[in-house]
Parts: structure tokens; sequence; C-alpha cells
């Protein structure tokens, strides 16, 4: 048994309209969700394969922080799929600079969010005071990495001239892409 803890505001997204997306989870991952809506926890059970069922508690997390069920439960595609946080809150003196950090991730109408989801070609969310990514290692790392250079000052020239050059890489050899539409942030 696992415990995962999502925000209060997440539960709903969850459970789904009649419980319907914590079935499809519960019948994907091959596990029992327990989830306490008074205060965000939910108990994870394996009660079929264990290997699908270690994915259940990244998809539980990646719901809490913001991405659509359909995203998260893209983690099941592939054994290559991941999830990783990045935590914008940690890299921040204050509340106001916590805010202008998460500004710089966002970009301007969204945009430098987007180019990272299109050129590093994963699933990028921006919840909270995290930063949610799904996808395949090269594609998480390209994201986090440049998140990571955001967080810590660099222009956003640099950081797209990185991005392009990582997307370039990657197509170089042949990497497939997981992107999906459907995330949200």
């Amino acid at each position: 048994m696992q415990h995962v803890k999502i925000p209060q505001d997440r539960i709903g997204v969850l459970i789904g309209e009649g419980g319907e997306t914590m079935r499809e989870i519960e019948a994907e991952a091959e596990v029992r969700l327990d989830i306490d809506s008074e205060n965000g926890s939910v108990a994870i059970e394996t009660v079929g394969d264990p290997v699908r069922g270690l994915k259940a508690p990244d998809i539980v997390r990646a719901v809490g922080r913001g991405f659509a069920p359909d995203a998260a439960l893209r983690l099941l595609d592939d054994d290559m799929m991941m999830f990783d946080i990045v935590d914008i809150d940690s890299a921040a003196r204050n509340t106001n600079d916590m805010k202008r950090k998460k500004g710089r991730l966002i970009g301007e109408d969204g945009r430098t969010r987007e180019l990272m989801e299109e050129l590093g070609g994963a699933d990028v969310v921006i919840y909270g005071s995290t930063l949610g990514i799904i996808g395949a290692p090269q594609e998480v790392d390209a994201v986090r990495t440049a998140a990571e250079m955001l967080l810590d000052g660099a222009p956003h020239g640099t950081v797209y001239s990185f991005l392009e050059e990582r997307h370039n890489e990657m197509k170089h050899q042949g990497m497939q892409y997981h992107r999906y539409p459907g995330g949200e942030s």
C-alpha cells in the first residue's frame, strides 16, 4: 500500500464525474484507490500487475499537479515514460520572487511553456508552485534543464536555443515524441 497526498482542488478531477476517472485509473493501472476527500490523501493498493501498479502513484501525483487524467495515464503507455516535478518555490527567495519565476516559466501568453513542450517533446503543466513534466527520459531531462536555466535567471533566448539544440539532437537520434494534446495549465 502506497500513500500520495494531492491538493484539495484536484480531488474532484481525480475522482471524475460519478467516479469515472478513478475507475479508469484503477482498471488501467490495476490498483485500488482509496481517496480521502477531506485531506487529499490517496491510498493506492496494487491488485494486479505489480509493474503497472508501480506507476499508479505517479499517475495520481500527475493529476494532483495539474495534468488531465488522460495525460497522466500515458505513463502506462511505455516503460520509459516518466513523471517529474520542478519545485519553483524552492528556487525562490520569497512570494514575489516565486511569482516572477513562475511567470518566466510560463512566458508571455504561455509561449515559454509551449516551447518547452514543442521543442522538449514532453507534456508540461505549471500548477501552483510546481512545473510538472511527463515524457521519455531525454524529453524530461531537456525540459527540466530548460526550466532550471530559467529559474537561475538565464535569458529566454539562451533557453530557447538550448531547447532547439536538444530538439535537433533527439530528432537526429530518431527519438519519437510522446507529447499529446490534453494537458491542463
